[in-house]
């Protein structure tokens, strides 16, 4: 059973947008803060540390994809959900490019909001400190076979959900190439819109994620990709 989110930061500027959602989301369970402007929206991130956050992506101050890429390499991982009138494919490439996990253009069913907002948590390792159930291991790096948090060297790796599956994929066959096609099926799974293309921007994602670990991620044209270990 996937558990409750206990904390949704909701980035929108429009008052009466922001008033429904958080009142809706709040009646079905969820604790909601909300912030309507863009210039602010990072600090609001860093200090409530949310468990998911909604995004809007015109925002006074700051443009959502500015905030959303500020988030990114502040290193933030929560998993982000932007909600925007801009509902073309390439602007759903360039939110996903920036570090987005999910896209919903406006206007849309409150059901599927909170049927995506459920499909980023259910895909969110639970990283706490609790005694682990040893899972695969490759080069320091660990799944919790229980939550499926993925740990390197007994500290949490803190990733965005999509991240977490493809290496959690990749852990099951270390140093074996894993096919394009498998690691899609895992990462966007019954997503029918999403192009296989998308591996990619995950992949790229995971990688620079991985840097510090020294294990990398090698692209083997035509067959897919590897974790390789550290050279000594």
């Amino acid at each position: 059973m996937v558990r409750a989110v206990s904390q949704v930061l909701l980035i929108e500027d429009d008052e009466a947008m922001r008033a429904t959602l958080q009142r809706t989301l709040e009646r079905r369970g969820y604790q909601v803060a909300t912030c309507g402007d863009g210039g602010q929206a990072l600090a609001r991130w860093q200090a409530l540390r949310p468990d998911l956050v909604l995004l809007d992506l015109s925002l006074p101050g700051q443009d959502g994809l500015e905030v959303l890429a500020q988030a990114r390499q502040a290193g933030l991982a929560t998993p982000v959900l932007i909600l925007t009138a801009r509902g073309t494919v390439g602007d759903r490439i360039i939110g996903l490019n920036t570090g987005a996990d999910d896209y919903l253009p406006k206007p849309f069913d409150l059901d599927e909001l909170e049927a995506r907002m459920r499909a980023l948590v259910r895909r969110r390792p639970e990283a706490t400190t609790a005694t682990m159930v040893a899972g695969p291991r490759f080069a320091g790096l660990q799944v919790d076979a229980d939550s499926g948090a993925v740990w390197f060297n007994d500290a949490p790796l803190e990733l965005a959900p999509r991240e977490a599956a493809m290496l959690r994929t990749l852990l099951q066959r270390p140093g074996q190439a894993v096919a394009k096609e498998r690691l899609f099926e895992a990462v966007f799974p019954g997503e029918l819109e999403v192009q296989l293309e998308a591996v990619e921007v995950v992949a790229y994602r995971l990688r620079k994620r991985l840097a510090p670990t020294g294990v990398t991620l090698v692209t083997l044209r035509g067959l897919g990709y590897l974790l390789r270990a550290p050279t000594a």
